[in-house]
């Protein structure tokens, strides 16, 4: 007998493996054509996970290095003339189908991460709820970094938290520095919400101050008053450079049993502010006589203007801006009735991909890398 009838036929392998690899990218491509089109209800709950199936080809790498290293072992391993007393019965066509399985079993455990998901019925859901405009400074000091990374990153994530938690409420945004601006009408679409939060930064104002007052008045034109829902407004500043009333907006809001809460970001120690410029950081603020400005946490003033409008203040730190706190608060208020809201119930299927990877998984380990008898006898391709 000759040697290359006792090793693995690797030029037929890679041939093999590599055209079940090409099929399964176009069989992939048209099944999610096919089921976009004739599937409506369709839908997968984490298609980031479809990146996963690129371990595919990282597999018929390791596959083909991995057979090439057992031919590399057989030949140090015995001479021509002993090696097919020892490895006479290799199979390089179990060998093969061993690694399609594997193949087909991680193809399945991917879309199984994907988890396609059908659409069984439409629900229907009361939404109870309160309305709540979120009034945050925009203003040059809040980049100052006394609360890392800086007040205004700090409170832009805690608001993004703060959405995640509300179930049925409607929220809004107003920036505010030196005037106010309505960045988010009352809305119940939180992903919105959450989009509208990113563009949440000092340069969306060009006037500088802190006009808590306007921005106050601006939450309170906000809201729909015909609607019975409670209202409330949370105030996040560091409350310097107070400009206009804003004592009197927050009685005005209580006066219309709109509760004012206010969250002191900062610290009452100081903080120099950084000088942005194109987005780098390039040294600190100074005033006109050259001095490095400072600013400092005004905690009176928003203590004052909780109070007014009957609400409470919270002084943020680091690990805890203060919204959880305030939410514990809102969510003590009466809901009201918010209409209903129609959506799909989904279902998962992960459960069937599961099966068939464990299947696949099953039929590895029953097929040996040896050749059958019938094999040897009809003396096939291997």
């Amino acid at each position: 007998m000759r040697e290359k009838n006792y090793k693995y036929k690797l030029g037929g392998m890679v041939a093999a493996a590599a055209i079940i690899e090409l099929i399964f990218w176009v069989a992939v491509a048209v099944v999610l054509l096919w089921v976009k089109n004739v599937v409506p209800g369709l839908r997968f709950e984490k298609p980031k996970m479809m990146w996963f199936f690129a371990v595919g080809p990282a597999m018929l790498f390791i596959f083909i290095m991995m057979t090439w290293s057992k031919n590399r072992r057989f030949d140090k391993f015995a001479e021509a003339g002993l090696l097919g007393y020892l490895v006479a019965d290799v199979s390089s066509i179990n060998s093969t189908a061993k690694y399609i399985l594997w193949r087909l079993a991680a193809a399945f455990v991917v879309i199984a991460l994907v988890n396609p998901q059908l659409g069984s019925k439409m629900t229907e859901a009361k939404v109870e709820g309160i309305e709540v405009m979120i009034a945050v400074d925009v203003s040059n000091s809040m980049l100052a970094e006394d609360l890392r990374p800086d007040r205004m990153t700090l409170a832009r994530r805690a608001i993004e938290r703060f959405i995640g938690r509300l179930r049925g409420d409607r929220v809004g945004i107003v920036v505010f520095a030196g005037e106010a601006y309505v960045q988010l009408p009352i809305t119940n679409d939180y992903g919105a919400a959450k989009l509208f939060l990113n563009s949440v930064k000092p340069d969306v104002v060009p006037t500088q101050g802190t006009a808590i007052g306007a921005a106050i008045e601006k939450s309170l034109a906000s809201f729909d008053f015909s609607s019975p829902a409670r209202k409330a407004i949370i105030v996040i500043s560091d409350g310097e450079n107070h400009e206009d009333d804003a004592v009197g907006a927050a009685e005005s809001a209580r006066s219309r049993e709109v509760v004012v809460h206010t969250i002191g970001i900062g610290s009452t120690q100081g903080s120099p502010i950084p000088d942005v410029v194109n987005g780098s950081k390039s040294g600190f603020r100074k005033d006109r006589d050259d001095n490095t400005v400072i600013t400092r946490l005004n905690e009176d003033m928003l203590k004052q203007i909780a109070t007014a409008g009957g609400g409470t203040y919270v002084k943020a730190s680091a690990a805890e801006v203060g919204l959880n706190t305030l939410l514990d608060e809102l969510n003590e208020l009466e809901k009201t009735d918010m209409g209903t809201v129609s959506y799909a119930e989904y279902e998962d299927r992960f459960q069937i991909f599961l099966v068939l990877a464990l299947l696949c998984l099953l039929a590895e380990v029953i097929i040996t890398e040896r050749k059958s008898r019938m094999a040897k006898r009809l003396n096939i391709f291997e």
